[in-house]
């Protein structure tokens, strides 16, 4: 094997480090920081976060798994398993029970304490090979003690996220055999911080994110023209 084909295969790399393809396959988050001052700090945050998260959810269906290496851990880098299969915005196709499956993932990471934070974005969701959805990107995942009222607050969050893009995919005609599907997170609404964070944090964030971070703070999405998914057969409840 040549030196170009050992290369690590970067998938990402922003102000707060790189997201890299191992040559074993698995994916590595290295939070290295940038130029930008407190990047590095900031990255490192995040890091801990998605590896408090993960590790709760050890063994846990439909999230990246931790892997352990055999060196002494890097409090800079992260290791996770690959997800095979395409973000929900890029699917050509997804089963006719793909939310209510979806719902069910983010109802059992409830159930473990997580919440995931950023389901808005429709690359965090992952549709694998075989139509399952998986969940990817806990960079801003919580964790909490079981029962909690700030659990049971981002717990309905991450629904009504779901119940966004449920409501994307299926109205106008769209969902299977023409009718729109409704799920866990339907007729919530915006909790009060999710209110003052849209009206007043998130301008401020975009206006860092872009500005001073020189990140682009738009997220990838399907555009409203389409070409929509085409609806498949159902997938067995997940086990």
């Amino acid at each position: 094997m040549d030196g170009a084909s050992q290369e690590k295969c970067v998938l990402k790399r922003d102000v707060f480090g790189s997201v890299e393809l191992d040559s074993d396959g698995c994916v590595r988050r290295i939070a290295s920081g940038s130029a930008v001052p407190l990047s590095r700090l900031l990255a490192r945050r995040l890091l801990d976060r998605e590896r408090r998260a993960l590790a709760r959810l050890r063994g846990f269906p439909g999230v990246p798994q931790l892997v352990e290496r055999d060196v002494e851990r890097d409090s800079s880098a992260l290791t996770r398993t690959y997800i095979a299969g395409v973000p929900l915005h890029e699917a050509e196709s997804l089963p006719v029970n793909f939310f209510d499956e979806l719902d069910a993932l983010v109802s059992a990471l409830h159930a473990r304490g997580v919440c995931h934070n950023d389901l808005h974005k429709e690359q965090n969701i992952i549709v694998a090979q075989d139509g399952y959805p998986w969940l990817v990107d806990f960079q801003l995942a919580s964790v909490h003690a079981s029962g909690s009222l700030r659990l049971a607050r981002r717990a309905l969050e991450d629904l009504r996220h779901i119940e966004k893009h449920r409501r994307r995919y299926t109205r106008d005609g769209r969902g299977p055999a023409g009718e729109r599907t409704f799920g866990l997170g339907a007729g919530r609404k915006r909790s009060l911080l999710a209110r003052v964070w849209r009206r007043l944090g998130k301008p401020v964030y975009n206006t860092i994110s872009r500005g001073i971070l020189r990140r682009d703070a738009s997220e990838a999405r399907r555009p409203s023209s389409g070409p929509w998914p085409h609806w498949v057969a159902p997938v067995a409840p997940r086990r």
